[in-house]
């Protein structure tokens, strides 16, 4: 299970390719899970705090069987490791607040500037400089996600500066993520497991602040007689282990950006299958001309990156 490794020069193409495609598959499929459970289960911090109590469980499991070389708990990594917690939470904080006024279309194009915020963000800690084929696809991608944004006439303050607010966090928390697995030598399971850990007391604090406990757990007991909901239910609690645990290898393995980018390739998929099998949304020429521009720049980079990385395991040493 821990086959993980940290982010060196030396990692085969392949071995990013599987991780780039595992996110993005895992990202999506969640999408539909969680929505096949919200619609029952409206509790969404309740449910992500099981999530991360599920997560947080296997991981000890796992170490104490033997099956993973998971480092045992360590203070001060868990100290280090408070930021990543902190901004992990603010996202998905913000996120689900910013849904509450803005359609998942338009959602979804707001989180698509990720990428450019990642990229502006490496400026400052002295990533290294990227390629202008890198440069131009992720110009590219924030393009559409303009274009396709200006189709939207309808327009919500407050849903807005949520989602940008958890653009912020979203783009810190990746970044964190990418040079704590660099420059600690963490693997992504363990990334994983602190973050769970690290995520409780936030996630317990909201869902009473919130006033989804105790109703939250008298539903859940309610619901459970109801095989195709309890059924959901699990695969949500697996599903969103196997998300992070991608999430986090992809982001170590690749880089925040990679991770950013297959987001927004997950997104664009996530929204065309919305646009045929949820409806609601208007399509017009802005907002299918804006995601073909920002599918093509998501593509263009995907090829540059893999570009790169074969070029960096041909460079004999």
């Amino acid at each position: 299970m821990d086959k993980d490794m940290t982010a060196t020069t030396t990692t085969p193409p392949y071995l990013s390719l599987f991780a780039a495609l595992s996110y993005g598959i895992a990202s999506m499929a969640m999408v539909f899970i969680n929505k096949a459970v919200v619609m029952e289960y409206a509790y969404s911090m309740t449910l992500l705090t099981l999530q991360q109590m599920a997560t947080a469980l296997l991981i000890h499991f796992g170490r104490v069987m033997g099956w993973t070389r998971a480092k045992a708990l360590n203070v001060d990594t868990a100290k280090k490791l408070v930021l990543v917690s902190l901004f992990y939470n603010g996202n998905v904080a913000f996120a689900l607040a910013s849904l509450k006024g803005v359609n998942i279309p338009m959602y979804i194009a707001i989180k698509r500037l990720t990428p450019l915020a990642v990229l502006v963000a490496g400026l400052f800690y002295k990533k290294g400089k990227h390629s202008k084929q890198v440069i131009f696809s992720v110009s590219l991608t924030a393009a559409g996600v303009m274009i396709a944004a200006l189709g939207d006439f309808s327009f919500d303050l407050f849903g807005y500066i949520m989602a940008l607010i958890s653009v912020f966090f979203q783009t810190m928390y990746l970044v964190l993520v990418e040079r704590s697995g660099a420059e600690d030598g963490l693997s992504s399971i363990e990334i994983m497991f602190y973050n769970s850990l690290l995520s409780m007391p936030f996630l317990v604090f909201l869902i009473i602040v919130t006033g989804e406990f105790p109703s939250s757990l008298s539903l859940l007991y309610a619901k459970s007689s109801s095989v195709y909901f309890f059924v959901m239910f699990i695969l949500s609690l697996v599903m969103g282990i196997v998300l992070n645990y991608t999430m986090f290898l992809c982001t170590i393995v690749n880089s925040a950006l990679t991770t950013t980018i297959v987001g927004v390739l997950k997104g664009v998929g996530s929204t065309t299958l919305g646009f045929f099998l949820l409806g609601g949304v208007k399509v017009h020429f802005l907002n299918v001309s804006g995601l073909v521009i920002n599918t093509l720049g998501g593509l263009w980079y995907s090829l540059a990156k893999y570009q790169e990385k074969i070029r960096r395991t041909t460079i004999p040493r």
